[in-house]
């Protein structure tokens, strides 16, 4: 397969444990182009890439580090412009791309379907494929994608697609990302105020999305969910579906072995299709990802495809820290999810109370960025007072260089919950945490992991400590 355009033959990326820039790396090993890469610790995104050759350097960034061949840099938005190997390349005269920038590079804009939204990208970006999958016709090119995450049953987080396949592409917001794309059709899941250090308030977060919207092909299609503002619907060039509107989206979520959705659309009905994951906002996501994939199609060939794209959304079995269930100790079942905003914390309670209905919610909560704690403090505040027990480690803020003063803290949170008269605990370290978190597991309780930094680094730690066989008086145990 022919290089990527406008990339040279070797590149080197930084940040490469990140989920978008694993992808990228895995996608450019694909084309033909010699990737070495840089992080400061080992993950399983670095180790999947080691077993396809790429050349990784692990530890703290020097000058080093940058191989004496490369001919680019890309650097994931964690990596800031006063890293050691970004300005050892630019002493060398070797270009320095942000991720965002090589996105349109690596596949053509009249092929690529873009994700974006507040919530749900990835999981969004996986039903998306799995749908075009269905969609596609039995010699026709095959789809691709690049996610933020793996997905459970291919055990990766991107695929190339064929020549004329589609690639569905989950879209970031943060710090502008998405608008490097000028992408034929794009979801839009939801818009909210986050990422305020980029955009400062909710009204500048609804600009940037109008500005997306205003880029994607106008012959293309742009899918919304129900909750997206007007003003990015009425920037778009293209023909807009919306939830409510053209789209008639039903959601059950009282079915132990996941929602079941209904979907009508232009020229195709979607009947009972009963999902293998858990929640409203996945049938919705689901939802939006059959009508792109179905309105990408010509008006007559939609109703035979919806069909093979039910099944397809059937076969979705999640992607790696999405209610990702981790195991069942003695009666407690182990769940992690990336959920690091308020409403994605009240979507990750509502898929937990569908999943064990009747049993208590506890949660070891690991904030992410001090920015982002700070502005939406009282959300965060309702959402986990719903729940029984909250353990609260520190906050993890990947984005130093950006994320400046400590606003607000993990202490704080838990000083507001005990007011609230919520059973909070706060632990600093990590792997503390987790020990008082298994410590105080009630017999029948549904453990929560959430955050989306390294708290996924407590599960040998959980699983070690939930193993030991649960010990309580009998007459005492709930049933």
């Amino acid at each position: 397969m022919e290089l990527v355009p406008n990339l040279p033959a070797s590149v080197h990326l930084l940040g490469l444990g990140g989920a978008g820039v694993s992808g990228a790396a895995r996608l450019l090993v694909g084309r033909g182009h010699h990737v070495s890469g840089h992080d400061r610790v080992r993950s399983p995104f670095v180790d999947g890439l080691e077993g396809l050759g790429v050349d990784v350097r692990l530890g703290p960034s020097t000058a080093a580090a940058l191989p004496a061949g490369a001919q680019a840099v890309v650097r994931s938005a964690a990596v800031g412009d006063d890293d050691p190997q970004v300005r050892a390349a630019r002493e060398r005269g070797i270009p320095v791309l942000k991720y965002a920038a090589i996105l349109p590079r690596l596949a053509r804009p009249e092929r690529t379907l873009a994700v974006c939204g507040t919530h749900g990208k990835t999981s969004t970006t996986w039903l998306l494929l799995n749908a075009l999958e269905g969609a596609s016709e039995p010699d026709g090119p095959l789809p691709g994608a690049l996610v933020g995450g793996t997905d459970m049953v291919r055990g990766v987080n991107a695929l190339l697609p064929d020549a004329r396949g589609w690639f569905a592409v989950e879209a970031c917001e943060y710090d502008r990302s998405f608008l490097a794309l000028e992408p034929f059709g794009s979801i839009v899941t939801n818009v909210e105020a986050d990422h305020l250090d980029c955009y400062g308030d909710l009204a500048g977060v609804v600009k940037g999305f109008a500005r997306f919207a205003r880029q994607v092909d106008p012959d293309g299609l742009m899918v919304v969910g129900p909750d997206v503002p007007a003003a990015v619907e009425h920037a778009a060039r293209c023909a807009v579906w919306r939830v409510g509107r053209e789209l008639e989206v039903r959601v059950d979520t009282t079915h132990v072995h996941g929602a079941r959705i209904c979907v009508r659309g232009p020229g195709f009905v979607l009947q009972d299709v009963q999902l293998a994951v858990h929640g409203r906002a996945l049938g919705l996501d689901a939802a939006l990802a059959a009508a792109l994939a179905l309105g990408v199609l010509p008006i007559d060939r939609r109703a035979a495809a919806a069909e093979r794209v039910a099944r397809s959304l059937g076969s979705y079995r999640g992607a790696a820290r999405r209610f990702e269930h981790w195991g069942h100790y003695d009666g407690r079942d182990l769940v992690h999810d990336y959920a690091h905003h308020p409403t994605e914390l009240d979507a990750t309670f509502e898929a937990a109370r569908s999943a064990f209905p009747g049993r208590p919610i506890e949660v070891l909560f690991q904030p992410h960025q001090h920015s982002r704690t700070a502005h939406l403090f009282d959300a965060f505040v309702d959402a986990l007072a719903t729940c029984e027990r909250v353990v609260l480690t520190d906050v993890y803020g990947a984005r130093t260089h950006v994320d400046g003063e400590h606003f607000a803290g993990s202490q704080d949170l838990a000083q507001a919950l005990v007011g609230r008269g919520v059973a909070a605990e706060y632990e600093p370290e990590l792997a503390a945490s987790a020990r008082r978190f298994a410590a105080g597991l009630a017999p029948r309780a549904v453990a929560l992991v959430l955050g989306a930094g390294d708290v996924e680094n407590v599960r040998d730690d959980l699983d070690r400590s939930l193993s030991v066989p649960l010990r309580v008086p009998s007459a005492s145990a709930p049933r």
